[in-house]
């Protein structure tokens, strides 16, 4: 009889494996449950006996022909990609006439050797595979949902239309690209074509053929039991799910003569032995190995350290935005300023960058440009004067932002600079800059009709320009307005044998790399001042706190 519990979950389950996916191994069985299953008893006519032997029970025939003996149950055990023919094949191949395809002479090839070793091992049961040509149409349902009023988007329609398989696709021919990289203007419906997600699948359905007995062979009675999905990830698409612990699934035919058909299907992969499973972690153990001796062989065997009393600053940074700005298509110039004393950088070290031009947006009320420009540098700091009066200096950072129109002119935005941060992680900063400006209209006139505008010759001089030698630098006369920010995000390293080391020299150069996070943290002449004489008075009361033995005059002790 029927079980009082059916699975009623026909929906997909996704599984992920890292194994062949030709392990799989799946037991189908599929059992009748109509009334032909109830026995009918026919007593035996004996004298002399009132009671019914069980034995005179018999199954009776149905009205539609089946044989419940041997038609009303079957079980098979089903590998991935395994081909199991139905009647329908059998009958359509063995006619040499209905093969047109090299796939279809070898079918034909095997169902002949079939049937001189003793026939099919399947019944009702039977594959389609990857190379059939095969198309369920509940693929092409197009609701997401169980709601009866869901209305398909245009990306359901058009996922549901697509044919997902392996495909042998060249990319490029003579090292020309087909198709050209970037689209600057997509239509709306170059869009919506481009939007669909075409992963290569291999694709297998276990069907049954649920006829009566002696009609197999039909399509109309074709129902698909289990439909597996396989990606190139790993990723395994059952639907319906395995059985498990839940109850059987259930199929109810149409027509005069309905029947009800109940079926499972149970993972039955073979599970690796322990020696197996130790001979993979050997291999997997080896191949790792080999990776990090070839990662070694890449970085070397020679850590490169710095020279005694060396700071070793590196920067990876990124232009992120710029925003504020009045006209469109923006682009930054940015360079790197290395102090005049104690700082270098390789010969083949870039200091200095131009962005990609880039259309703004609007956000809230500002026009945004996002860049997303990387960059990197690398710049060497050598302590050589380890007197107490010497305070370090730190890079600086400069930009200039200009914007480009139609023909080609461009119009300075602003200038800025900021100085590098003197810790190491990931810092962002907002440049605010400025422009230059005349009186008068005629200089807007200008700038808005012509292009160009004033500008500075020299970049530097947004800050203090490091050849300056003045005591005092006056902008006194020079007109400018505020503009936008330009937003930079720095990720920055340092390396140092100071970090490692416990020596006198970490001693010293951890005061050098105090007064250089100190520095950076000053924004006047007074606050330098005032941290100098702060770590002078420091250094004093260490020293008077220590035996008069143990100091030396020439050395210096910051606590």
């Amino acid at each position: 009889m029927a079980e009082a519990v059916w699975n009623t979950d026909t929906g997909e389950a996704v599984y992920r494996s890292r194994d062949p996916v030709c392990n799989l191994r799946l037991r189908v069985h599929l059992q009748r449950i109509t009334s032909s299953n109830f026995l009918h008893y026919q007593p035996a006519t004996q004298s002399g006996k009132d009671i019914i032997d069980l034995g005179t029970f018999r199954p009776h025939p149905t009205a539609s022909g089946h044989r419940p003996d041997e038609d009303e149950e079957e079980e098979i055990v089903i590998g991935w990609q395994e081909k199991l023919f139905s009647q329908f094949e059998v009958d359509l191949y063995q006619n040499e006439a209905a093969c047109q395809s090299p796939l279809d002479y070898q079918y034909r090839q095997e169902i002949l050797k079939l049937e001189n070793s003793g026939g099919r091992k399947n019944q009702r049961i039977f594959t389609y595979t990857d190379s059939d040509r095969y198309t369920n149409l509940e693929e092409h349902c197009q609701k997401m949902t169980t709601a009866a009023s869901e209305v398909p988007s245009f990306l359901v329609e058009r996922m549901a239309n697509v044919r997902r398989r392996r495909q042998d696709k060249r990319g490029m021919e003579g090292g020309i690209f087909k198709s050209r990289m970037v689209t600057w203007e997509p239509s709306e419906e170059f869009v919506k074509n481009n939007h669909v997600i075409n992963t290569p699948l291999q694709t297998m359905y276990i069907m049954a053929d649920l006829g009566p007995y002696g009609k197999l062979g039909y399509k109309t009675y074709e129902h698909v039991l289990c439909t597996l999905k396989v990606d190139s990830n790993g990723v395994i698409t059952v639907k319906p799910d395995f059985t498990g612990l839940k109850g059987p699934y259930r199929i109810e035919t149409d027509g005069e003569k309905q029947e009800l058909w109940k079926y499972t299907i149970h993972n039955v992969s073979s599970l690796a032995q322990p020696e197996e499973e130790e001979r993979e972690q050997r291999v997997f153990k080896d191949l790792y190995g080999r990776h990090k001796e070839y990662l070694s062989s890449l970085v070397g065997t020679d850590f490169e350290t710095t020279a005694p009393g060396a700071l070793r600053l590196f920067v990876n940074g990124e232009v992120v935005s710029a925003q504020g700005y009045e006209y469109d298509n923006l682009y930054v110039h940015f360079f790197v300023e290395l102090p005049t004393t104690n700082w270098s950088s390789p010969a083949v070290q870039q200091l200095s960058g131009v962005t990609q031009t880039c259309a703004t947006k609007s956000l809230g009320l500002d026009k945004v440009a996002y860049f997303s420009y990387p960059f990197t540098f690398e710049a060497l700091f050598l302590h050589e004067d380890e007197s107490a009066d010497a305070l370090p200096e730190w890079p600086v950072l400069y930009c200039e932002v200009l914007s480009l129109d139609f023909w080609q002119r461009y119009r300075v935005e602003g200038y800025g600079a900021a100085m590098l941060p003197a810790t190491p992680g990931s810092h962002t900063l907002r440049v605010s800059t400025w422009r230059p400006m005349d009186l008068g209209p005629v200089a807007e006139l200008r700038r808005f009709f012509i292009g160009g505008s004033l500008e500075l010759e020299d970049l530097s001089y947004v800050r203090i320009p490091g050849t300056f030698k003045g005591e005092r630098l006056s902008r006194f006369g020079l007109r400018t307005e505020t503009t936008g920010t330009v937003t930079f995000r720095l990720h920055c390293l340092q390396q140092s044998r100071a970090f490692m080391e416990s020596s006198s020299l970490r001693k010293r150069m951890r005061s050098v790399l105090d007064r250089l996070e100190g520095f950076s943290q000053q924004s006047s002449i007074h606050n330098v001042l005032e941290a100098f004489h702060r770590a002078r008075r420091r250094m004093q009361e260490a020293r008077e706190s220590l035996p008069q033995d143990l100091v030396s005059p020439s050395e210096t002790l910051v606590t």
